[in-house]
């Protein structure tokens, strides 16, 4: 009887409820791991609410921390954090389906259900394909980035002992292309703010992460496989162009308003290094060559504004994405000029996408806003309005940049902050269909009647 009941309930469960309920296991079996006597150095110990938090700033790959990963975690520590960051990066179903495949077993349709919603797609083909080529190009773009930090470590002198810089190359390859934000060096990047090759060689794994799985296999098909009358999606298409050009507006905005303060006596090339890997790194990234908190206000609401935005859709980033701030200039550029329809690269924007869009920005905006609300109620006696947006956009976007207050944070502002990177990383839309059920026809419909609106 019980277990007719428990299977019962089981097939109830949809897919959306199943993915969450799945990273919310994830969360919690992380906390539980970071709170072993093993995983802390010793003399070190840690909190649960802390143990909470680390685990889920690592399996939503956000990278914001309430204590220092380099003194606080011991050596399995470490590893079980890498492990967390990339399985919150890549995604527990394409986990799955990668050991499925490994052992010959066929995909199930309600598994494929389970797979597009965990990969943010709107339909079932082509994701096993999606999902092997997502893991090739992840072990791929961080083998290739654990070899060359780890030998330009070893070759700057950073470290003197081959496994240890290796280690630190695995560690920091995987961090930056999952768009995870942790570190081992205690700093961040602040301490190599004038190397310019690592800097270099983290932005590069940055990008790859957060332009989006598709993005990167439609780019194979074209340079690598070349194949015959290949043309590129309207996502790829709409992707990188939204994603480049907020990196450019990102580099300038910062540079003009930080060039006559905090940049005033840098040379150009500090100036540019700093605002091209800021730009970059605000996305989704969370890693820092300086202290944001010495930017000015202007320059912190610009960054926390492009966290909102986040990365690419399929990605490891969380925010908004791209492609939905995308279509909300989009449609708003075409209503301007007077069109019926949204337009763009000669194609024409379905109305459900723009639906869509709009319905993610609405409950995005009033999330961060509701949130910002409750945490400078529980925190503004400490901590200045600018930098709770900045904490709460952070977050929210699975950034990981902070102006310093996450561990000052009290512990109601530690659960927010929590509640906001979870939300982060399964999606706006994936929280909205959990209470979604089943799509029907309408049998009837309502006379319309206009609305004045504006």
């Amino acid at each position: 009887m019980v277990k007719q009941f428990v299977r019962q309930k089981a097939r109830n469960i949809t897919p959306t409820q199943f993915i969450v309920f799945t990273y919310l296991t994830a969360v919690m079996v992380a906390a539980l791991l970071l709170l072993l006597p093993a995983s802390v150095k010793e003399g070190k110990s840690i909190s649960f609410l802390d143990a909470l938090f680390t685990a889920t700033s690592a399996v939503s790959v956000t990278g914001l921390t309430v204590v220092n990963t380099s003194e606080t975690f011991s050596g399995f520590g470490a590893l079980m954090i890498m492990g967390m960051i990339q399985f919150g990066g890549i995604g527990i179903m394409a986990l799955g389906t990668f050991l499925w495949l490994i052992f010959g077993q066929n995909i199930s349709l309600s598994y494929r259900r389970l797979i597009m919603v965990d990969q943010n797609r709107s339909s079932l083909s082509g994701l096993v394909y999606l999902i092997r080529s997502l893991l090739l190009l992840a072990l791929l773009f961080e083998g290739v980035g654990a070899v060359l930090i780890g030998s330009y470590l070893l070759a700057a002198g950073y470290y003197d002992s081959v496994p240890m810089a290796f280690y630190h190359g695995l560690f920091h390859a995987i961090s930056s292309y999952t768009n995870a934000g942790f570190d081992l060096f205690g700093d961040s990047l602040q301490s190599f703010s004038n190397d310019y090759v690592l800097q270099g060689l983290t932005m590069v794994l940055l990008v790859l992460g957060a332009i989006g799985f598709p993005v990167l296999i439609e780019l194979r098909e074209k340079l690598v496989k070349k194949t015959p009358n290949f043309k590129f999606s309207l996502f790829t298409k709409v992707t990188v162009t939204t994603f480049v050009t907020l990196i450019i507006l990102g580099t300038v905005g910062i540079w003009i308003v930080e060039s006559s303060v905090y940049y005033r006596e840098m040379p150009w090339h500090q100036q540019l290094a700093y605002s091209l890997f800021n730009s970059i790194s605000t996305r989704s990234g969370g890693l820092a060559t300086m202290d944001v908190s010495e930017f000015t206000s202007p320059t912190q609401f610009m960054l926390s504004v492009l966290m909102f935005i986040g990365a690419s859709p399929s990605s490891v980033g969380g925010g908004i994405r791209t492609t939905t701030f995308a279509v909300i200039v989009l449609t708003l550029v075409n209503y301007a000029l007077g069109r019926s329809e949204v337009r763009v690269f000669r194609r024409t924007l379905k109305q459900e996408d723009i639906t869509k869009s709009f319905v993610v920005f609405s409950a995005a905006v009033m999330i961060v806003i509701l949130s910002i609300m409750l945490l400078d109620a529980l925190e503004r006696q400490h901590f200045s309005l600018i930098k709770i947006v900045f904490e709460v956009c952070s977050a929210f976007g699975t950034s990981g940049l902070s102006t310093g207050i996450t561990s000052e944070l009290s512990a109601p502002g530690k659960v927010l902050i929590i509640l906001l990177m979870f939300m982060g990383r399964v999606g706006i839309l994936t929280l909205l269909f959990m209470f979604r059920s089943k799509v029907t026809k309408d049998r009837y419909h309502y006379p319309k009647e206009e609305l004045i609106i504006g």
